[in-house]
C-alpha cells in the first residue's frame, strides 16, 4: 500500500448526501477482484448518459476535475453495501483523499486499508472547502497528514482528528498484511521454537 503523507492536488465538489457504494461504483462492475480497472465505473450512473457517452454536467467530467486527487462531499459518504470496490474504484481513479462530515463506518474503515485518507470535518469547515473545491483549476488543496491540516487555495488551515493508529498505517503504507509482515521476525522465531518443542505437531 502506497504511503500517504502529504497531497496536494485539485478538490473536486461533490456535494450530495448519501452517496452510498452502489452510487460510488455499480453493482455491474463487482465481477472482478482485480483492484485495477475499476477507475472506470467510478460514479457511472451519474457519470455517462444512457448511450455511454459522458454527462457532461458530472462535476469529474469538466475539464477542471479530470485529474481530482481529494474529493469533497456531502453527509454520510460511503453509506449502503459493504463493498470494498468503492475504495478501490475511487484509488483507481486517483483520489486519495475523501472530506466530509461523516461516513459509513465500513466504508471509513476501508479507506484506510487501502491508502485513502477519509477525514471529518465540521459543517462549517465543509462548506468552506466546498467553496475552495468550486473554484475549477484553482480548487487545490494540500492536506498534511503528520500536521493533521487542509490548507486552502488562500492560505487557510482546518485541523482534523484522526485515530492514531490509522494515522501510524498511512503514514507507513501498511495495510492488514503490511503489519503482520512488520512482525515477520517475531513470527519466525515463535515458529522456530514452535517446531523445536513439538516436533511431532
Amino acid at each position: 500500500m502506497d504511503k500517504f503523507t502529504t497531497l496536494t492536488g485539485i478538490a473536486a465538489p461533490y456535494p450530495v448526501i448519501n452517496i452510498d457504494t452502489d452510487m460510488i461504483i455499480p453493482k455491474d462492475y463487482l465481477k472482478t477482484i482485480k483492484r485495477t480497472g475499476l477507475g472506470t465505473g467510478l460514479f457511472a450512473e451519474a457519470r455517462y448518459k444512457d448511450d455511454g457517452s459522458e454527462n457532461p454536467d458530472f462535476v469529474l467530467n469538466k475539464p477542471a476535475y479530470r485529474k481530482s486527487q481529494i474529493l469533497v462531499a456531502g453527509d454520510n459518504f460511503g453509506c449502503g453495501s459493504s463493498r470494498e470496490h468503492a475504495p478501490w474504484a475511487l484509488l483507481d481513479f486517483g483520489i486519495r483523499c475523501v472530506i466530509s462530515t461523516s461516513f459509513a463506518d465500513i466504508f471509513y474503515n476501508n479507506c484506510f486499508k487501502n491508502g485513502i485518507l477519509p477525514i471529518v470535518v465540521s459543517p462549517d469547515d465543509l462548506e468552506k472547502l466546498m467553496d475552495d473545491a468550486s473554484r475549477g483549476s484553482n480548487a487545490t488543496l494540500s492536506v498534511d497528514l503528520e500536521a493533521q491540516e487542509i490548507r486552502g487555495p488562500d492560505g487557510g488551515t482546518i485541523k482534523f482528528d484522526i485515530d492514531a493508529f490509522k494515522k501510524h498505517c498511512l503514514l507507513n503504507g501498511l495495510d492488514d498484511i503490511g503489519l503482520t509482515l512488520a512482525k515477520a521476525d517475531e513470527i519466525d522465531t515463535y515458529e522456530k521454537k514452535t517446531a523445536n518443542s513439538r516436533p511431532w505437531a
